[in-house]
């Protein structure tokens, strides 16, 4: 049996510690090390504080730290051929950019959501707008915990890309309708970000027609579910060749 050995990115955080935890329940693969600031250690694997400190080289690496890392992190694997599991979110487009292009050279996985559940919605949303898409009002809410940093989250505008562009990317996106009084344009995605207590993740598609509403929801009860998702594409990616993937690609294998 395979066994692929990961580095874990951010693995003093709770993302980090809920990766490893995925990992040890597992026999197909192991922790070999983690990278964090704070190195204090809680498992069974050593946690240095960069990636130049690292003393073996594993098969893939799991990234849930901070947009910030992200050039030391593709440095590293791309100097020495790891293929990348990016979990992180809140890059920008710059940053996005860089991911793309060391795509060609290394395997990276990119999704804004590890959920298998999230990627299910995906498609059903695109699903949805090509049965209703230009009759029905298109708007997005997502709710998550008081800690996080932005909004929308990436997993709403993963959401709001797939459906635009089952309509032909023809819709633009509106983020907040208080500075501007005007009836809503029909071609608007609306964009809502709600943030309180420890919500981990909630989201919903809403279909607004005439007379009639439907509603495309998604809830995680725990960061378990991304972890595990991250783990099972850190043991897809380290068999696959240089290129972006994501969920689907995955699920497709």
């Amino acid at each position: 049996m395979q066994n692929t050995k990961i580095l874990i990115s951010g693995a003093s955080g709770k993302m980090g510690h809920a990766v490893a935890a995925a990992i040890a329940g597992r026999e197909d693969c192991t922790v070999s090390a983690g990278v964090d600031l704070r190195t204090d250690k809680y498992a069974d694997f050593p946690i240095f504080d960069s990636f130049a400190a690292l003393t073996e080289k594993p098969d893939a690496v799991i990234d849930f730290s901070n947009p910030a890392v992200l050039d030391d992190l593709l440095e590293y694997c791309l100097t020495n051929g790891i293929p990348a599991v990016l979990a992180t979110t809140g890059y920008n487009e710059e940053q996005i950019a860089k991911i793309r292009k060391a795509a060609e050279s290394i395997p990276v996985f990119f999704s804004f959501n590890m959920s298998l559940g999230i990627n299910l919605l995906v498609q059903l949303a695109k699903k949805a707008t090509a049965v209703l898409g230009g009759q029905f009002d298109i708007e997005i809410v997502e709710k998550h915990h008081n800690q996080k940093l932005d909004a929308p989250s990436g997993t709403a505008l993963m959401l709001a890309d797939a459906i635009n562009d089952s309509l032909n990317n023809e819709y633009h996106y509106v983020y907040d309708r208080h500075s501007k009084r005007a009836k809503r344009e029909k071609t608007e995605i609306g964009l809502h970000a709600i943030r309180g207590g420890t919500i981990v993740g909630e989201h919903d598609i809403i279909f607004a027609g005439h007379d009639e509403v439907i509603t495309l929801s998604h809830s995680a009860a725990s960061k378990e579910v991304f972890a595990v998702g991250a783990v099972n594409a850190a043991v897809f990616l380290a068999e696959q060749k240089p290129g972006m993937y994501d969920m689907s690609a995955m699920l497709s294998e």
